[in-house]
């Protein structure tokens, strides 16, 4: 797909999207939406473009949320300091963990961020400041800026919107630039790339920091919206979900964290309003069960694209573009 068509569709996306409280759709729906969808674009980062497989993301997603969270609610500091402060935590919690995964390959980077994320777990759910198994409730969203009012919902799926969009552009950014080359180039023979004299290791690292920090930033904006940061956010389930989202979508390519994101939360908050439907229509009423079964839906949808669809669904369809131009021309 070249890229005059991309941003086409990008722009008709971000058209839809603008449109999107005034079209009958719940906002506050969407807002976990876009935070997912950026928690996946950055995950994406790192393995699609690197080829590094962290089962440990949870860790900067709901790291960031909790401190993020605590600074607004207790501390008081306004929402664009809180943003900030749980990106950062984010970039800690990923300089952290990278420092130490980066030594190893493959299998074992992997069990590393998972063991490391695991611990991060349980010192949520013993510390007080996080609220334990109840999570940390009551987050106000306060004033952005000192006079946007966030408890508004059309004003927080704004900036909701805002900020997601301008991750997305800077990972964009990121891709396209000579890092990003880089990053392409250890993925596919990281051996030829320390040749040519790059240090692999250095690279490795600061890209897992840049996507630690940007799912810092969706942990953040997810607490922010929805008021809330749960042991849900920091387990290892959803570092599980987020390779969900990214292989469903379609690995390595730009557009499809956004895809599966909306694929994986449209199944978690719609299958159950979806199983009534089809039993409604058909009688059969074994799709009313369909709601308390949304773990083995998905889990069947990901075995289908991985059986059939293995590049994702925008990765199949951008693949069948270039081939239907390739007959064209």
């Amino acid at each position: 797909m070249n890229p005059t068509s991309k941003n086409i569709l990008y722009g008709l996306l971000l058209l839809v999207l603008l449109g999107v409280p005034f079209i009958g759709i719940y906002p506050v729906l969407v807002m976990k939406l876009l935070c997912f969808a950026l928690f996946a674009s950055a995950f994406n980062l790192l393995l699609g473009y690197t080829g590094l497989l962290s089962f440990g993301h949870a860790a900067f997603l709901g790291g960031s949320a909790y401190v993020a969270g605590h600074a607004m609610k207790v501390w008081g500091v306004p929402p664009e300091l809180g943003l900030v402060l749980g990106t950062l935590t984010g970039a800690v919690l990923g300089w952290l963990v990278g420092s130490l995964a980066i030594r190893r390959q493959g299998i074992y980077f992997t069990m590393i961020t998972l063991a490391l994320a695991q611990m991060l777990f349980f010192f949520c759910l013993q510390m007080p400041f996080t609220g334990g198994e109840d999570g940390l409730q009551g987050v106000p969203r306060g004033r952005l800026l000192g006079f946007i009012e966030l408890g508004n919902d059309m004003a927080m799926y704004y900036v909701t919107l805002l900020i997601t969009v301008a991750a997305f552009l800077l990972i964009m950014r990121i891709v396209h630039s000579p890092f990003g080359q880089i990053l392409k180039a250890i993925k596919e023979n990281e051996p030829r790339a320390i040749s040519l004299g790059y240090d692999t290791q250095r690279f490795k690292l600061l890209v897992f920091v840049l996507s630690a920090a940007l799912s810092g930033l969706a942990g953040s904006l997810k607490t922010l919206a929805m008021g809330f940061a749960t042991l849900t956010d920091v387990h290892w389930t959803m570092s599980g979900s987020v390779v969900l989202m990214t292989l469903v979508g379609g690995l390595g390519t730009l557009s499809g964290p956004l895809v599966g994101a909306a694929v994986v939360i449209a199944l978690e908050n719609k299958l159950g309003e979806i199983g009534h439907f089809l039993a409604g229509i058909t009688g059969i009423d074994w799709f009313n069960g369909l709601g308390e079964s949304v773990t083995m839906v998905i889990g069947f949808i990901f075995v289908v694209c991985v059986l059939a669809f293995r590049r994702g669904i925008m990765g199949e369809a951008i693949a069948l573009v270039e081939r239907w131009r390739g007959k064209q021309a």
